[in-house]
């Protein structure tokens, strides 16, 4: 069992949990995932690590209440109380864990968080910060009041630029308004990580192609088992058959087909969608999750 220390409502649906659980803590690295399970009756939900503390043995987890297990994770679960199974870490680090510290400070780094991509993102700042390089980073969301872990972003970044659509807080407009702006500015990055929907992904891809800066985007957001047997976050990266959880959850967006794996995940929302994404994948699709079965 994974004892929680700590929770806090970050926003009206996403919650923060602190949970003890030495040995993934010790050995997780930014960009990789756990799978979580409430109890014995529990789904299995991958999540992204937010933050781990070797020391006291502990990983932060948050959560939006998207469905009904989310929501019962946030009801039921409070301080005190355990997860039933956290396993990982899993998937493959982000590839900033391969560079050394003179390379890492070489570089002009960029992050754009949208949403809940800001815990993820997070996990990679304060990581960097811990080598000496005060990366920047555009978050942004809807509206100020779904803004979340502000004050501890701001603590790990060179800069941070906030941004919201209804111009409450920040810039006035998206992330990719604010990356247009900065540049206009006399900004210049040698890489970008974008995390968050896949449509703010997109669209960010679109644009730091434009302005020729290499860009990482992390399709975590897309998986479902996270072991690799469901098939759920299969998608193309440079015409090639991938699948996030195993081959990733980190790519070079400037690779990924975006538009298919949209299409894709409106298609997988509903049986007759994963009926016809098995007959036009064909030998190449998973379908290890069994709902695809005649």
């Amino acid at each position: 069992m994974f004892n929680i220390v700590h929770k806090e409502m970050l926003s009206s649906n996403i919650v923060l949990f602190d949970v003890e659980a030495p040995l993934v803590a010790k050995n997780a690295l930014p960009g990789q995932f756990l799978i979580v399970r409430a109890d014995e009756r529990g789904e299995r939900i991958p999540l992204t690590i937010c933050d781990n503390d070797p020391v006291k043995g502990t990983v932060t987890l948050v959560i939006q209440t998207v469905g009904a297990e989310t929501q019962r994770m946030a009801d039921k679960l409070n301080e005190g109380d355990c997860f039933a199974d956290i396993a990982g870490p899993l998937g493959n680090p982000s590839e900033l864990t391969d560079m050394d510290e003179e390379e890492l400070k070489s570089k002009k780094i960029l992050f754009i968080a949208g949403g809940l991509g800001t815990a993820p993102v997070y996990a990679q700042l304060k990581w960097l910060a811990g080598k000496g390089v005060m990366a920047d980073c555009i978050q942004g969301a809807r509206t100020k009041d779904i803004l979340i872990l502000v004050d501890e972003m701001k603590a790990v970044c060179g800069n941070l630029y906030l941004a919201t659509d209804d111009g409450s807080e920040g810039i006035h407009g998206n992330v990719t308004t604010a990356l247009q702006k900065l540049w206009d500015e006399g900004k210049r990055y040698d890489l970008c990580i974008v995390i968050g929907p896949m449509i703010m992904m997109k669209f960010a891809c679109i644009l730091t192609k434009e302005l020729g800066i290499r860009t990482i985007v992390s399709m975590n957001t897309i998986m479902v088992d996270g072991t690799g047997m469901c098939g759920a976050c299969r998608l193309l990266v440079d015409g090639k058959v991938r699948f996030a959880c195993v081959d990733g959850p980190e790519f070079d967006g400037h690779l990924v087909d975006f538009d298919s794996a949209l299409q894709r995940a409106r298609l997988y929302a509903t049986q007759e969608g994963r009926l016809l994404l098995k007959y036009r994948e064909g030998e190449s699709h998973h379908g290890g999750c069994g709902v695809c079965k005649d």
